[in-house]
């Protein structure tokens, strides 16, 4: 499907062809996922659940570094890092109003008290990198595509500019906010009934867990999953159980030498300011290097150097075979992703106890209503000129971020925190389940939006 050379007449063809533009990058996925679907399916299962496990260690720690390195390290500049500056902001934009969002859909379908804040997160956080690369991945797949011949490296290169955010807010507001409410833990801890933990390599543990973090396990910390925070900024009177340390006591902080340099320190922090210190010592940002984001790093560290970067990327480069090799290894990465997702779906729905309208709230919030909101937020910046002008590209990524489900990471977090893991499983299959309909709906929005201006 060639369209027309003059500028004119493709704006025109464009503009009336978004249709076909917009649907059929979404049958590409929806293919593969339906593959990925019959292959993990139980009655069929003509491939194993490890080899899917496999598969997603695979895009974690290679296949998606490989994609962001290629591509974001070509296109990344001094100049196009200050450009690009929007794009993280409104990752942040798109998780305070999705907590605002959960916040409300809390208050209006009141879930179970102990999940009053896996509501909120599960509504703000949503999928800002496997998931919108597999959408610019099948977009740009087509020669003819709208968004011009750059399309594929542009369009990678904005998705994971934004994932530096992303990751970070999964070590400090997700990790946190997925904690086991004290009085859920206070429960368990007083004679319910405990779950073995199961291990590393268990093929019973749901395919979701671990298909945007495998080897999740590995960063497990004293308190993840006991609720620290709770305990540290309550009251010691207002506590039934000791199994969760005391932040004044010896369990989590060496009594100093008297005399020492740490004891004079402490004699003169504030309780407060102490209580804060703790905190953020049990952040786990220290694991926040992990593969993707180690290439994102790379790529910003070799794309704004330039003697660096014309020896590894361009024609002619002296290591152009070596980008070529991890070009190859990339192009698995949208076939990969849309397979374990098809895997995902053929699990099923777990048991839940989020209840019915809890569940729908946050489906219609999240798929719904956020991506209305995030439109109108993408149009007020490109009206207060925060945006690249004449770039269709940037503005389909930053409504994009508005339009997905919520992060299947979610499921890894839950686990990690041994917190609403059934819940988060249930939530995730049927959202995904949905947003074959919502992303159909709101992609030819956005097609005809921004086509209209190509």
């Amino acid at each position: 499907m060639e369209p027309p050379f003059s500028e004119s007449q493709a704006n025109m063809y464009y503009s009336s062809h978004y249709l076909v533009y917009a649907v059929l990058p979404l049958l590409k996925l929806l293919c593969l996922t339906v593959i990925g679907l019959i292959l993990a399916h139980p009655r069929t299962q003509l491939v194993p659940k490890a080899t899917f496990k496999l598969l997603s260690k695979l895009v974690f720690a290679l296949f998606l570094p490989c994609t962001i390195f290629i591509h974001l390290g070509e296109t990344i500049t001094v100049k196009n890092f200050m450009r690009w500056w929007f794009i993280p902001a409104n990752v942040l934009l798109c998780t305070a109003i999705g907590c605002l969002l959960g916040y409300l859909v809390a208050k209006i379908c009141k879930p179970p008290p102990e999940y009053f804040r896996f509501t909120i997160i599960a509504t703000a956080f949503g999928n800002t990198g496997n998931l919108p690369l597999a959408i610019v991945g099948s977009v740009c797949h087509s020669n003819d595509n709208p968004f011009g011949p750059d399309c594929y490296t542009t369009g990678v290169s904005y998705v994971s500019f934004a994932q530096w955010v992303a990751v970070l807010l999964v070590y400090t507001l997700v990790y946190h906010m997925m904690e086991p409410p004290i009085e859920y833990f206070d429960v368990v801890d007083g004679g319910g009934e405990i779950q073995e933990p199961l291990p590393s390599n268990d093929l019973s543990r749901p395919l979701l867990v671990e298909a945007e973090w495998p080897g999740m396990e590995d960063r497990e910390t004293v308190h993840c999953k006991t609720p620290f925070i709770a305990r540290v900024f309550t009251s010691v009177s207002t506590l039934s159980h000791t199994s969760i340390p005391d932040p004044d006591s010896d369990s989590l902080e060496e009594a100093p030498a008297p005399g020492s340099p740490k004891s004079i320190r402490c004699l003169a922090e504030p309780r407060m300011v102490r209580k804060l210190r703790i905190v953020a010592e049990q952040t786990p940002v220290r694991h926040v290097l992990q593969p993707p984001m180690f290439a994102i790093l790379l790529a910003f560290i070799v794309g704004m150097v330039p003697p660096i970067k014309s020896v590894v990327y361009g024609k002619g480069a002296a290591l152009e075979f070596l980008t070529d090799s991890l070009n190859i290894l990339a192009q698995a990465m949208v076939p990969s992703v849309m397979l374990i997702l098809g895997g995902m779906l053929a699990e099923g729905p777990n048991e839940s106890e989020l209840g019915v309208r809890t569940t729908v709230g946050i489906t219609v919030a999240r798929l719904l209503v956020l991506p209305l909101l995030g439109t109108g937020v993408v149009y007020l910046a490109d009206q207060l000129n925060f945006l690249i002008p004449d770039d269709q590209m940037y503005r389909f990524v930053l409504l994009l971020q508005y339009t997905t489900p919520s992060a299947i990471l979610l499921g890894a977090v839950a686990s990690l925190r041994g917190y609403a893991v059934r819940e988060a499983s249930a939530l995730l299959f049927w959202q995904h389940v949905f947003a074959l309909f919502s992303l159909s709906i709101y992609i030819i929005v956005y097609f005809k939006l921004l086509l209209s201006y190509v």
